[in-house]
């Protein structure tokens, strides 16, 4: 037997070479445009990290624009890398470990220093705000009521500035004051000559004075006057004087046994003086008192008497209560009727001293030595 042999032809051996040409050629187109599409990733790679490692940033430093470009990703680097120092108060638009990116805006406000004195103690505190009633809201500051801060609110900060609040304190209190009542003498024709009544006693008023005492921390500085009122109305003294006449006594003189008839004559007072166009009885006669003058516009003087009453020219006169009792009237050769409200230390025995307001006339007055009638509590009236 032979052995099958197969059949070789050359047409075969021929296709079998064009196909490994046809897969080289194919194999090179591709692994070309793989090396293209790789080279252009490869520059976009290239570019991507380009752009991101180069930055354009702004600056704006108190108002200061800068512009920088840089290759940091963290704004602490950033600011490390210029050398521009920060304080814990200054306040950033960006955190310091926030990452940059192209184009940002960082503002920067750098805090001033300043020292605030206010309830009793001064403290160094930091701040950014642009006024001082900005700061002061920012801080927690509060002005109540009439409170003054100095300087005032709308005053721009400044580095180092001192400023200082005055707490204001208002108080209203009131303050009593007593309103001395007149003495009023009326005519009383149904009592005799001499005789006095008080028909309403008096009642002194009562004013009410409010005032508004005004403190700066806690010490006053100021008091005024913002109202008043009469809580009790004064009620004046009322005295009726007697002007009925005293009955003249009369004396029986027999004038014969054989007459029953009796004859009634008067009996003459021999305390009876006539002056300045008024008849008044007297108590006694005192001469040569030794007189001067005194005024309330001296120091320490006043114008309220020993007896309670006010000081008035062409009345008062200080005496000896001794010699002629306080509220008795009296009559001065030479001035008229005056009465005894005041005292006086230098006021001893036959001495009087005459009140006048001014006291250029009162040391005109001088010294001089009058006849005094001592005549008593009610003025004689004219006749």
């Amino acid at each position: 037997m032979g052995v099958f042999q197969p059949e070789v032809s050359h047409d075969s051996q021929s296709s079998s070479r064009s196909y490994a040409l046809r897969w080289e050629q194919v194999n090179l187109r591709v692994l070309s445009l793989a090396g293209v599409i790789s080279i252009a990733i490869a520059l976009l790679i290239l570019l991507y990290v380009h752009g991101q490692s180069s930055k354009q940033i702004v600056l704006v430093i108190d108002g200061q624009v800068q512009a920088l470009e840089t290759r940091e990703s963290l704004l602490s680097d950033v600011l490390a890398k210029e050398q521009i120092p920060l304080q814990p108060q200054d306040e950033l638009s960006l955190g310091l470990s926030d990452e940059l990116q192209d184009g940002d805006r960082i503002v920067i406000n750098r805090a001033k220093q300043f020292s605030l004195t206010a309830d009793g103690e001064t403290k160094t505190l930091y701040t950014t705000e642009s006024t001082i009633g900005q700061a002061m809201n920012k801080i927690g500051i509060d002005l109540k009521g009439d409170d003054k801060i100095f300087p005032s609110l709308d005053t721009t900060v400044a580095a180092n500035m001192e400023i200082k609040i005055i707490r204001i304190n208002k108080q209203t209190v009131e303050r009593t004051e007593s309103l001395p009542f007149r003495i009023i003498k009326t005519s009383d024709p149904t009592l005799t000559k001499g005789t006095v009544k008080i028909t309403q006693a008096g009642t002194p008023g009562v004013m009410i004075h409010r005032i508004e005492k005004v403190y700066q921390d806690g010490k006053l500085a100021s008091m005024r006057l913002v109202g008043k009122e009469v809580q009790t109305v004064t009620k004046d003294k009322i005295i009726a004087v007697g002007t009925k006449p005293i009955p003249k006594p009369v004396v029986a003189v027999q004038i014969s046994k054989k007459s029953s008839k009796s004859v009634q004559t008067n009996a003459n007072s021999n305390n009876v003086a006539s002056k300045a166009g008024v008849d008044f009885n007297y108590k006694k006669i005192i001469k040569n008192v030794s007189m001067t003058a005194y005024s309330s516009e001296e120091p320490g003087i006043g114008t309220r008497t020993a007896s309670g009453t006010r000081v008035t020219e062409g009345r008062t006169i200080a005496v000896d209560p001794d010699v002629i009792p306080m509220g008795w009237w009296v009559y001065i050769e030479g001035l008229g009727f005056r009465r005894a409200e005041d005292t006086g230390g230098a006021i001893n025995g036959n001495k009087i001293d005459v009140y006048y307001d001014s006291l250029s006339n009162a040391r005109n007055f001088g010294r001089k030595s009058r006849t005094v009638y001592v005549i008593g509590p009610v003025k004689p009236e004219l006749n």
